[in-house]
């Protein structure tokens, strides 16, 4: 009986420390995310802007084509 019981802490030891990894993960994130509010909104706005440029020649082109 004590050993079932000892695997079961243990299982629930490594649950434990899983949920405190993705907890630390998280929150590293989230303080980064805070920390580079503006450069992350210029990196995406640039991204937008080169996709839906690239979207505007693609049309262009199809446009001349026909």
């Amino acid at each position: 009986m004590r050993k079932g019981w000892r695997q079961f802490n243990e299982k629930g030891q490594n649950t434990v420390e899983y949920l405190m990894m993705i907890a630390l993960i998280v929150g590293v994130v989230g303080v980064l995310g805070v920390a580079f509010r503006s450069q992350i909104g210029n990196i995406f706005g640039g991204i937008v802007s080169g996709i839906t440029q690239a979207g505007g020649s693609l049309m262009n082109q199809s446009n001349n084509s026909n």
